[in-house]
């Protein structure tokens, strides 16, 4: 028996009542990027792009341009001020090319074909109006898709996640190293940059799986086996780290061989997103809230979902959502737990309070400030169910809702079903005011 937690029918705290289906897509959907308040762009294994209106579902452009797969994604609004401000996306493929579309006529605005590799990450430094693409190298390029400058050729393997730092600088993760480079604008001209290579971190023991940027003082990097290691994000020291995902009162029946095994599946951290609070962490089919002051695991659902969850977000309500490779989407509540006096701490996963062996009076300190320290835990209070296969992503749109996207070739648009119960009424109060109006001049 599954040991996920369940909810009923009657789910109160959800308002997603009412969904729309949209179709286009022929293969896996894995990206979704808001171009503004009510619009946003969907791409895939079939290569193509779609522009949708999140309040109607209406499919706004189709944009055919590459042959293969995407592979990464991304929005960049010119600030070009002598020309009306652009909405624009940057797509790359497995076909090697890079295309800059215009969101308002569908076009293309320019594409490059000049590429050793495959484009995994696209990352756009709105400030210095630029844009890095990372591959088996790193580029710089500017609007126009001009290519600024490029790192020499770093690995085979090739950059997976790009995450953007104060003072011009870039983090990419290269296998199971971080790679800190600064740019630089060249004294030739204001179009002429240059890129530097400032730092390796090789603190990972295994591929570096998520990056995320926490604030300008701090960004976070989890790996494959599980490791969590928190930056500093001026001068690249590591603040904290953990790699104990295993928890011996987890599963006390399972033996140590026996979690090896499983580990690498058990404990990749799939995904992290974060606030100026908590980090937030998608690891194997649990999710894990870790905060950054206390420096440890305040929450955890260890089996959220019965796969992999894949993505998670943080919305404005305390609440978060995920979604899973076993095709559903899930609403959480953070709430504080009313703990007794004699009830124990749990220790959480990420433990912060010291490292192997510590001295009696280093874990009296510990216990101390545990028994001080609210615990918190995760409360499911939705359940989306609609797709047939795994949930890629999701985007939310406050009172819009929220669109996800699948293994099954589908978007989903879930929407407020009260709110779009009251909007019809609405509309439904103005046809008959209208109405009435012409059958008095009549």
């Amino acid at each position: 028996k599954s040991s996920v937690q369940t909810i009923g029918e009657e789910q109160i705290q959800n308002p997603y009542t009412e969904l729309l289906v949209l179709k286009g897509h022929q293969d896996i959907v894995r990206f979704l990027v808001q171009i503004d308040d009510c619009r946003f762009a969907s791409a895939g294994d079939d290569g193509i792009i779609f522009l949708w209106n999140v309040q109607t579902g209406e499919k706004i452009h189709e944009l055919h341009g590459h042959t293969h797969k995407i592979t990464a994604v991304a929005p960049f609004s010119s600030s070009d001020v002598t020309e009306e401000k652009m909405n624009l996306i940057i797509t790359a493929s497995a076909d090697r090319t890079v295309i800059v579309w215009d969101c308002t006529s569908g076009r293309q605005v320019r594409k490059v074909s000049c590429f050793h590799s495959t484009v995994k990450c696209l990352t756009v430094l709105q400030r210095l109006n630029v844009w890095l693409s990372g591959g088996s190298d790193l580029c710089v390029w500017n609007q126009k898709l001009d290519l600024l400058c490029k790192t020499s050729h770093l690995t085979d393997a090739g950059i997976s996640a790009l995450v953007e730092l104060p003072k011009n600088c870039v983090a990419a993760a290269v296998g199971k190293e971080l790679i800190i480079f600064r740019l630089s604008a060249s004294n030739s001209g204001s179009e002429g940059w240059n890129i530097l290579e400032v730092k390796r971190l090789a603190d990972h023991q295994d591929n570096i799986s998520s990056l995320v940027s926490v604030n300008d003082l701090t960004f976070v990097t989890g790996s494959h086996i599980g490791e969590l290691i928190v930056w500093d994000a001026l001068d690249w020291t590591k603040q904290a780290s953990e790699c104990n995902f295993w928890d011996s009162a987890v599963h006390p029946d399972v033996q140590p061989e026996i979690k090896l095994s499983q580990s690498p599946h058990e404990t990749s951290v799939q995904h992290l997103t974060s606030d100026e609070e908590c980090v937030f962490a998608a690891v194997g089919k649990g999710i894990y809230v870790y905060n950054l002051q206390m420096k440890r695991v305040i929450a955890c659902q260890k089996t959220a979902h019965d796969s992999s969850v894949l993505h998670i977000e943080r919305l404005p309500n305390r609440q978060l959502i995920s979604c899973s490779e076993d095709g559903s989407v899930r609403i959480w509540e953070l709430r504080e737990k009313q703990q007794l006096a004699a009830e124990p701490v749990p220790t959480g996963f990420f433990n912060m309070w010291g490292f192997g062996r510590t001295n009696k009076q280093a874990n009296q300190a510990a216990k101390k400030m545990q028994e001080n320290t609210p615990v918190y835990f995760l409360e499911l209070v939705g359940d989306l169910i609609g797709h047939s296969s795994a949930v890629q992503m999701f985007l939310y749109f406050g009172e819009l809702g929220l669109a996800t996207c699948s293994a099954d070739h589908l978007i989903i648009l879930w929407k407020d079903g009260e709110r779009e119960s009251s909007l019809r009424s609405l509309t439904l109060f103005k046809k008959l005011a209208q109405n009435g109006d012409l059958q008095l001049k009549l």
